[in-house]
């Protein structure tokens, strides 16, 4: 359980690595923000890359898992930076890409 709890501390710390970076790096391309806003965005999703290694599984499946957690994490993080209120299609679509992520990720395997 102590390894579940970890491998989904990595995968929420790099879903804020990649969230925060490209936010940071959309601010400045879409909204006008100075350049080093962006420099800083670059920088901090340079550090999602490093953060995934941190996973013990392989490339793939981390890969494919952490898709389910960026995308309840970028629900949340327009909801709650952004103001734009989940509706009941992000919540079910948020849902079902969550019990996929579960499932690629700690499913007990033979090998």
């Amino acid at each position: 359980m102590l390894a579940i709890f970890k491998s989904i501390s990595i995968f929420i710390l790099a879903g804020l690595c990649e969230i925060g970076g490209g936010y940071l790096v959309w601010l400045t391309l879409r909204e006008e923000k100075p350049w080093w806003v962006g420099v800083i965005g670059g920088i901090i999703l340079i550090g999602y890359g490093v953060v995934a290694t941190w996973q013990p599984a392989n490339f793939g499946r981390v890969y494919a898992a952490y898709g389910g957690i960026f995308i309840v994490m970028a629900i949340f993080w327009g909801w709650k930076v952004d103001g734009i209120v989940p509706d009941r299609y992000d919540l079910i679509g948020g849902a079902v890409a969550l019990i996929g992520m579960l499932i690629i990720m700690y499913a007990p395997r033979n090998s």
